[in-house]
């Protein structure tokens, strides 16, 4: 196993360049056009293909969470010490803020903004409770079956799911948190961020459990994973 503070590394880099890549495809998207169904879609293609990219690169090296949830998800687990996930969460919420940074400066910002884009309400919690869920689900049938087509489901989960959700997906605590720096397209309220933090460990708890009976293997049993393989 690569050591502890590589990992970190790899998780700092990649949480930040994700968060970049949200913010700053939102900001060149919302300067090119006033229309926001192309806006938000020029932010999907961005972040679907960084998210393939970082994923496939640094997966190798940390295991590419991104993400304290998915994080929380490999501790319950047993695959992740609780101790690297704190780490992993911390690291992963400092390269978000950071990729913040790095978007408003590249676009001439100030570096961080307090959001005022309200993202609240029944509607948007259940989103991503939902966002959340399908992309552990994801994961994890994902590392069960098609382990090396892991970079392109998820890419390809949140590039559908920025259109399927209300919220657009957030799906990721330390990038909810990230964006509420940022008064963007991207943007969240501060004050809106508990019910997504919530909305999103809920979500990623369900997939846990659901997933971990769903792909389970009996004792001793011998079922091929397609049915027509039976004798």
């Amino acid at each position: 196993m690569i050591d502890l503070p590589r990992r970190l590394v790899a998780e700092a880099i990649g949480t930040a360049v994700l968060v970049a890549t949200v913010v700053g495809s939102g900001i060149m998207a919302d300067a090119l056009t006033t229309d926001m169904a192309l806006a938000l879609l020029a932010n999907t293609i961005a972040t679907g293909a960084i998210l393939v990219v970082l994923i496939s690169t640094l997966g190798p090296v940390s295991g590419a969470h991104f993400n304290p949830v998915v994080s929380l998800v490999f501790v319950l687990r047993r695959e992740l010490p609780a101790r690297d996930a704190a780490l992993y969460v911390l690291v992963q919420v400092i390269g978000g803020i950071a990729g913040v940074v790095v978007a408003h400066a590249m676009f001439e910002l100030p570096l961080l903004q307090a959001s005022a884009h309200i993202r609240t309400g029944g509607a948007q919690w259940l989103s991503e409770s939902i966002a959340a869920f399908g992309l552990i689900a994801i994961i994890l049938a994902g590392i069960r079956f098609e382990r090396k087509a892991v970079p392109m489901l998820v890419g390809l989960y949140i590039t559908a799911a920025y259109w399927f959700t209300a919220s657009t997906s957030f799906a990721n605590p330390a990038v909810a948190i990230a964006r509420s720096f940022t008064d963007s397209f991207s943007g969240i309220r501060p004050v809106d961020l508990p019910g997504f933090v919530l909305a999103q460990v809920a979500g990623a708890l369900i997939a846990l459990a659901l997933m971990s009976w769903l792909l389970r293997v009996p004792t001793g049993s011998h079922l091929p994973i397609n049915p027509e393989d039976r004798t």
